[in-house]
């Protein structure tokens, strides 16, 4: 169960999750001891999944990123899940509801690349078709 303190230490780590873990006691008012054992207990119960590198809009605009809309063969998710998890190049999976079964998000660092990568989307065994979207700008980023 997460309270304000654990609330306010994520927002902490959301704004920079390389503080340490002495200033972000001082920030929220604790000792050093509380915040790493809150921090250890967030970590265990899967709420802090880990920290990660966040790019720049300078290295980030020389990527071309695209949404991918998956429909599948029936029953095949999982092992088609499993497949694109060795894809570094999709960045996140969701399943959806409506027409479409899978939502990828993938970025590459050329269209030449985004190409082979869709093409080697399209080629696993259970994706029945495909229809990609590329980004062309952001408008609003709220960093989640």
């Amino acid at each position: 169960m997460m309270d304000d303190i654990d609330q306010q230490l994520l927002n902490a780590l959301a704004e920079n999750a390389r503080l340490p873990v002495t200033t972000l006691a001082g920030k929220l008012g604790l000792a050093r001891t509380t915040v790493q054992a809150r921090l250890e207990r967030l970590e265990n119960s899967g709420v802090i999944a880990g920290y990660t590198l966040r790019l720049g809009a300078q290295a980030d605009e020389k990527r071309i990123r695209a949404t991918v809309l998956l429909q599948l063969d029936p029953r095949t998710a999982p092992m088609v899940v499993q497949r694109l998890k060795s894809i570094v190049q999709v960045e996140r999976a969701v399943t959806s509801s409506g027409r479409f079964d899978l939502l990828l998000q993938i970025a590459a660092r050329s269209t030449a690349r985004l190409d082979e990568i869709l093409d080697e989307i399209g080629g696993i065994k259970g994706v029945r078709s495909s229809e990609s979207l590329i980004h062309l700008s952001v408008r609003i980023d709220r960093g989640v």
